[in-house]
């Protein structure tokens, strides 16, 4: 078969009451997974899914964003005038620090997942 295609061939099949067939769809919602055989494969072969909430990372990336395009604007300034205000360094610094914190608080959450 060429890649892309769908490699499975063994099927499998089960039954369960209508009260089990609701838990899963209760925990495949909490996860935010709407493929009922991806979730039934990983359960079967991991025995548990992780879901992690990435609306921290993209924060952080957005944040990286504004501080690189500061930091640009303060290089652009520096090249032209040949100085830079050290008021601007110390907000750079400032927002620097406040991004160092938060990715650290991010890494420590990382940690914790068992």
């Amino acid at each position: 078969m060429k890649g892309g295609h769908n490699k499975k061939s063994v099927r499998t099949e089960f039954v369960m009451s209508e009260q089990d067939a609701e838990l899963v769809r209760e925990r495949m919602a909490e996860l935010g997974i709407t493929n009922l055989s991806a979730y039934l494969r990983k359960m079967a072969v991991d025995g548990y899914i992780i879901h992690l909430d990435m609306s921290d990372i993209q924060e952080m990336i957005r944040l990286l964003r504004i501080c690189s395009n500061n930091l640009n604007q303060y290089a652009r300034r520096a090249n032209e005038t040949g100085s830079v205000y050290s008021a601007d360094v110390d907000d750079l610094r400032t927002r620097l620090d406040s991004l160092w914190d938060g990715m650290d608080k991010l890494l420590r959450g990382f940690a914790n997942i068992s």
